[in-house]
């Protein structure tokens, strides 16, 4: 069994990517971390996670993009 986790960052993130959030998919659970600092990791579950992303869409947290 191949327990790789293989990261994802986002097609917006800039070209060189050193400046990225990491996402993956891991034994249930959502996996974070910043390309920087990869030994950094910040898990939730999967339901949280979507919860985030509604709320990403809905722009509740543009104000943190300013």
């Amino acid at each position: 069994m191949n327990t790789e986790i293989e990261w994802q960052k986002s097609s917006f993130s800039g070209g060189g990517g050193e400046q990225c959030v990491e996402i993956a998919a891991h034994a249930g659970e959502i996996l974070m971390r910043e390309s920087d600092d990869p030994g950094a990791v910040t898990t939730t579950s999967r339901a949280k996670f979507a919860a985030f992303i509604e709320g990403v869409k809905a722009g509740e947290f543009d104000h943190f993009a300013r």
